[in-house]
């Protein structure tokens, strides 16, 4: 999965970043257990794809606080 930049997670839809995330969570699983089974080829995988769920939740909380 290509890494978004933030104004192209900010085009997205509410339902669309609820896929993302939970598409990346998934990922962010089996990478996890990957690395403790040893089959884990680019370590540096966690840290993009955790940087990427934390896009995503930031973009998610700046639309609650402005609905609020």
């Amino acid at each position: 999965m290509k890494l978004m930049k933030v104004n192209e997670i900010r085009d997205l839809s509410a339902t669309e970043l609820d896929q993302k995330l939970s598409g990346l969570k998934d990922e962010l699983f089996n990478l996890r257990f990957q690395l403790a089974t040893g089959q884990l080829e680019n370590p540096m995988r966690i840290r993009d794809v955790k940087k990427a769920i934390a896009r995503l939740k930031t973009i998610q909380r700046e639309r609650e606080l402005k609905q609020a």
